[in-house]
């Protein structure tokens, strides 16, 4: 297994803790001694500011990397966490659709930077992509450069109607470039144990898709909401409150994913 796990953290539907898990879930992996490189693929930034990059001093962002073809050691950026890096976004971004129009490789423009021989790839364990709330052509592009897609769910009366929609996705885009991408898994996040709706979300999340619900669940918790103010993950802003131990151990069944597998590719029957 050669390079970097790229994992796209993915769902149509805002509001669903996606950066919150791209955020923690990457300081969790760091956590278990992995280098992680997060890339922001988000007009909105929220990653970004979550890890204290400066809307006023972010510089050269993912716009200029996927539209202006800046090379990705030029956008990256350190963290105030040591092993974690991120490709900062900001608005300029909510105008790659319509300025990759006529480029008959738009869909691939992220799978060329991070399949590049980019010094800034070597050595790394996790590329971690924070996609829109949308499957709009950033989303896309993160799909086709991805070898995996994780879905937090919230507990929710309309979850896995959405659900539904971003798995068709996932198969479109296994038929149509990207044979190999799978479902790491899916996340159930914002889950309140006390109410009746969300337990009937996870019996019914987990009949449908067995083992690729992970078993961490992430709970209701308002230091989890509090942390993005002060620009840090939940794992460092209270590491010990629920969220963080949540976050804790979903890096850990995602890192235990990625070391099954490794093996397997490395020592095949």
């Amino acid at each position: 297994m050669t390079g970097p796990r790229v994992l796209a953290i993915a769902n149509q539907k805002g509001g669903v803790g996606k950066t919150t898990t791209a955020i923690n879930l990457s300081a969790g992996l760091v956590e278990l001694g992995a280098t992680v490189l997060l890339v922001d693929i988000d007009p909105q930034g929220n990653a970004s500011t979550g890890l204290g990059i400066d809307i006023a001093k972010r510089g050269a962002t993912t716009y200029d990397l996927l539209v202006e073809r800046m090379p990705l050691s030029d956008v990256v950026r350190p963290t105030a966490i040591e092993g974690l890096r991120i490709a900062p976004a900001n608005a300029d971004l909510s105008s790659a659709d319509l300025q990759l129009m006529q480029d008959d490789r738009r869909s691939l423009r992220l799978r060329d930077v991070l399949r590049d021989d980019d010094p800034m790839l070597a050595g790394l364990d996790f590329v971690v992509i924070d996609c829109p709330p949308s499957l709009s052509l950033l989303t896309v592009n993160a799909l086709l450069a991805s070898d995996a897609v994780l879905v937090p769910l919230q507990s929710e009366f309309f979850a896995l109607e959405g659900l539904s929609q971003l798995l068709l996705t996932i198969r479109d885009i296994r038929e149509g470039g990207n044979p190999d991408l799978r479902l790491e898994g899916v996340v159930l996040t914002m889950h309140d144990r006390r109410n009746n709706l969300s337990q009937q979300v996870e019996r019914d999340v987990r009949q449908t898709l067995g083992d690729l619900v992970f078993q961490t669940v992430v709970p209701r918790n308002v230091r989890v909401s509090e942390a993005p103010s002060f620009a840090m993950p939940v794992l460092a802003y209270d590491g010990g409150s629920k969220g963080a131990l949540a976050y804790r151990a979903l890096a850990q069944e995602v890192m235990a994913r990625y070391r099954r597998l490794r093996s397997r590719m490395e020592h095949p029957a």
